[in-house]
């Protein structure tokens, strides 16, 4: 087993709680600089945020619970004085492109600065294309792939940021963690239904090799359009190789993670099953067979178990919220991302400008925010380098098992 675990995880969380006591002063400074009396402020003394989300489809479970804690961050920023920060919501009703569309130029027609949308860039795509069209900041609060930027909109996406993990570095954490355990063969199954899930598998792999790790098998399976046969033919042929873990990457809202991972179980096959931060949460777990040997890595535990006293205070302040949405690490994305446009917003001097916050945003690095330390970079406008939570499922019930960073980026 490369390393020690438990001294990692004490370093980690040493360094993200040094983080969190400096976001404090940098998010204190740039509401108290942006509120000032400068021309350049003047333009920003109420910073108006847009946020198209889902409410009703695949994305809820992910989307709600950073929506509701980014209001309650949002009221406390606001009670502080300085900068006011003024939001506009709009339910895109499961991310219907129609409606996703009207959504964003609803927001965009009520002055929104700044416009935040779903956390998957297929389903965002509309309302990103609207908003940087009209040459405004665009941030998810978690979107997973190098996509959310130029490489998916062109130009304009440079307009484009996503305040989650980047797939490849999900990727490459989940081989590092699975190798620190002593496994050293995998099965991947990848659902294909959108890039995020691909790209996450495509990480893993490329890192698990890299370490040594071997690939005993290779699936592919469709979530969302896909039928419970083609699911269950992917069970068979994962029960009929064996291997150290599963791999996959999906989320259980798009339909396929519980037959894929409950039909494995009923096989009496009880291989440990590695998923990125999309299984997060406790809105899809059933009583028999009990959700089991069931690992996946997320921003922050929902569960009240974080290691970070400062992420237990914010989940249980959100309880309802947090729980109602479907329990997902994703609470703290979206005090981060408002955190992250503050800071933007601070470096313009106030400055509004979609490009000019957009070029400030671009140069993070390891900038601390309450879901850890933030970079960016030309061409990842996407987190990476940030410490994981990996939670572990064991009879139904999630415990964080330890925490993990990324050391490398694998190419895909």
């Amino acid at each position: 087993m490369a390393g020690n675990p438990g001294n990692d995880r004490r370093t980690e969380m040493r360094n993200l709680g040094r983080a969190l006591v400096a976001l404090a002063a940098v998010t204190a400074v740039a509401v108290a600089v942006v509120g000032g009396g400068t021309a350049a402020s003047e333009q920003a003394k109420t910073l108006t945020i847009g946020w198209a989300y889902d409410g009703v489809g695949n994305m809820a479970p992910f989307d709600g619970p950073a929506l509701a804690t980014a209001k309650s961050h949002i009221a406390a920023i606001n009670k502080a004085g300085g900068t006011r920060v003024r939001l506009l919501t709009c339910n895109t009703q499961g991310n219907k492109p129609a409606i996703a569309k009207a959504c964003a130029r609803k927001l965009l027609s009520q002055g929104a600065d700044v416009v935040m949308t779903t956390c998957d860039v297929d389903y965002a795509a509309p309302v990103v294309q609207e908003a940087i069209n009209a040459g405004k900041l665009t941030v998810a609060a978690c979107i997973g792939t190098d996509q959310m930027g130029p490489k998916r909109f062109g130009p304009k996406g440079r307009l484009a940021f996503s305040f989650g993990n980047v797939a490849q570095d999900e990727g490459s954490a989940m081989a590092e963690y699975a190798y620190k355990r002593g496994w050293r063969t995998a099965s991947l199954a990848t659902d294909t239904v959108i890039v995020y899930f691909r790209n996450v598998v495509q990480a893993f792999k490329a890192r698990w090799q890299q370490l040594g790790g071997d690939i005993v098998t290779e699936e592919t399976y469709q979530s969302a359009g896909g039928s419970p046969a083609t699911w269950q033919s992917t069970v068979t042929r994962l029960n009929a190789k064996p291997a150290d873990v599963i791999v996959t990457s999906t989320a259980a809202a798009f339909g396929a993670q519980v037959p894929i991972l409950n039909g494995l179980r009923t096989l009496g096959n009880n291989t440990p099953f590695l998923n990125s931060w999309a299984g997060d949460g406790n809105y899809w777990y059933t009583p028999e067979p009990k959700i089991t040997n069931y690992y996946y890595v997320t921003f922050a535990s929902a569960f009240g178990n974080d290691p970070i006293k400062a992420v237990n205070a914010l989940a249980k302040k959100n309880a309802a919220a947090i729980a109602k949405a479907g329990s997902t690490g994703a609470f703290v994305t979206g005090p981060a991302a408002i955190d992250g446009i503050l800071v933007a917003l601070k470096r313009t001097g106030g400055n509004t400008n979609g490009a000019a916050l957009a070029a400030q945003m671009q140069k993070f690095k390891n900038v601390p925010t309450l879901s850890g330390l933030v970079s960016f970079s030309p061409s990842l406008h996407t987190v990476y380098g940030r410490a994981y939570r990996v939670i572990r499922v064991q009879n139904n019930t999630p415990t964080v098992v330890g925490t993990i960073k990324a050391k490398v980026v694998p190419k895909i």
